[in-house]
């Protein structure tokens, strides 16, 4: 029995293909959000701020345990955190942060010609972020590519179901 054959069992696909679209957008729109709050922060922080900030904010984890690599890790990058790495931080952060808020917007909207230009960022995205892994070697940057990458997928099956169904019918090809 092919899954065209069974009706109920496209349609519940589709809805969690089309959910799991909804939830990313959201975390997408979340995370731009975020991104442009941190460069508002970046901005009118200054270094030696952060530093102070960052030292008290780890003190307590520090006390109990002088060798946590990721409090001592954030520490040590927060004493090495120049105007110029401010600077494009800010700059990165909020370039970042309003193309995905508006990419998200669109989306939500159902903008048929943001799909594939959100494809597009979302591909520059990762390949930005695979260069900076070169020399970073972040966990979290392979974390962002991979839920980049899902998102692609999900974003080029919602496009598709959108523009063969415009009703949300979905129909069986």
């Amino acid at each position: 029995m092919k899954e065209c054959d069974d009706p109920g069992r496209v349609r519940r696909r589709a809805t969690v293909l089309h959910d799991s679209f909804e939830i990313g957008i959201l975390l997408k729109g979340i995370h731009a959000v975020l991104e442009l709050v941190g460069a508002y922060l970046l901005w009118f922080f200054k270094p030696d701020s952060i530093s102070r900030l960052v030292r008290l904010l780890t003190q307590h984890e520090l006390s109990h345990d002088p060798h946590d690599l990721v409090a001592n890790w954030i520490l040590q990058a927060s004493g090495h955190f120049s105007i110029e790495a401010r600077s494009f931080a800010v700059f990165y952060l909020i370039s970042h942060g309003l193309i995905k808020l508006v990419l998200v917007l669109l989306l939500w909207r159902r903008k048929l010609w943001a799909y594939p230009l959100g494809v597009a960022a979302l591909i520059l995205f990762i390949a930005y972020q695979t260069a900076r892994w070169t020399t970073t070697h972040s966990v979290f940057l392979v974390l962002l590519s991979v839920f980049d990458a899902a998102m692609i997928a999900l974003t080029l099956v919602e496009y598709r179901r959108l523009k063969t169904d415009p009703w949300n019918r979905g129909a069986c090809n």
